[in-house]
């Protein structure tokens, strides 16, 4: 007798098919569709409310989460910690290049010194209550919207790398990811086994379309922050498109997941990393898997005009 019983690779830790199906994230297999712990620093009076929320992005197939000890100082990665048990197999993916400064106009500080990358990766070890993490980003600070490095924290990416392979040498890191990089810096560090980039993409802003070509072509995944822009008032909003918000309406979905169904469709090693403090946005979120972008469809979005996501903040 015939099943419809998908390949195990489908299916996530907790028995459902993964969001968007299986990507590759380094060593592992995850949901294309995971989450992004960052909102989450929002519910500090509600930690129920949070850890409710990632216990349902859990039951609905997410195994794959995103985070920072700098994320509400150190308080998201409590939540992760006690969200998830080892056996819930969800992959953490931390990141370094910042530390907390709380009471900041912005919340950070650099941390871009190798001896600081060092200290932030046992500063997410201890609050994360992991022995190791799956996969830590490098968010260096030349380029994308936030921090910019001066004086000495203006360090080489080589030296910075070669404190990255030292951690995942003694096996406190599992793989090394990029954060706000050039398409050169990327080309210098391929050397090291990067497993995936993250910098500022949607859309509407695709400055970096040939980062994406060249990830596409090492087989790094590319996991876009601000994947529907207008975080910052200068950067290009995908949900402010009036070809957006007219496809959207024929779709009969939201443009804002018009706009992360793009991405899904945009490039085979794209992978999701949307976050929300809310279960019923998550599940919006998750439901963006589900909507067809006949041929069509994708040449009208892809005739979007590519604005510059380039947005100063120093």
């Amino acid at each position: 007798m015939t099943t419809n019983i998908p390949p195990a690779t489908t299916l996530a830790p907790s028995g459902v098919p993964r969001p968007g199906g299986p990507g590759t994230l380094g060593r592992h297999t995850v949901s294309r569709i995971g989450f992004g712990a960052m909102r989450l620093a929002g519910l500090p009076d509600d930690r129920a409310a949070a850890l409710a929320v990632l216990r349902r992005a859990w039951e609905l197939g997410v195994d794959h989460v995103d985070t920072a000890h700098f994320y509400g100082d150190r308080y998201v990665n409590g939540l992760i910690r006690d969200a998830f048990t080892p056996e819930d197999g969800v992959v953490i993916v931390s990141k370094v290049g910042a530390d907390p400064d709380p009471g900041a106009r912005i919340p950070l500080r650099p941390a871009q010194r190798p001896e600081q990358l060092r200290a932030s990766v046992e500063d997410n070890l201890t609050s994360l209550g992991l022995d190791r993490i799956p996969v830590v980003n490098l968010r260096r600070l030349d380029t994308g919207p936030g921090l910019r490095a001066s004086g000495d924290q203006v360090v080489d990416l080589d030296d910075q790398l070669a404190a990255m392979i030292a951690l995942r040498d003694e096996g406190k890191i599992g793989a090394i990811g990029l954060s706000a990089v050039t398409l050169d810096g990327l080309r210098q560090a391929l050397p090291a086994g990067i497993v995936c980039v993250q910098n500022a993409y949607s859309l509407v802003a695709r400055d970096d379309e040939d980062l994406v070509k060249l990830c596409v072509a090492e087989g790094i995944a590319w996991i876009p922050f601000f994947p529907l822009g207008g975080t910052f008032p200068a950067m290009p909003k995908v949900t402010d498109n009036p070809v957006v918000i007219a496809t959207a309406q024929a779709l009969g979905c939201t443009p804002a997941q018009l706009g992360l169904a793009w991405l899904l469709h945009h490039a085979p090693n794209i992978m999701l990393i949307p976050g929300t403090s809310q279960t019923a946005h998550l599940e919006a979120n998750l439901e963006v898997a589900a909507i067809p972008l006949p041929a069509e469809v994708l040449s009208t979005l892809d005739a979007i005009p590519s604005l510059s996501s380039e947005i100063p903040l120093g």
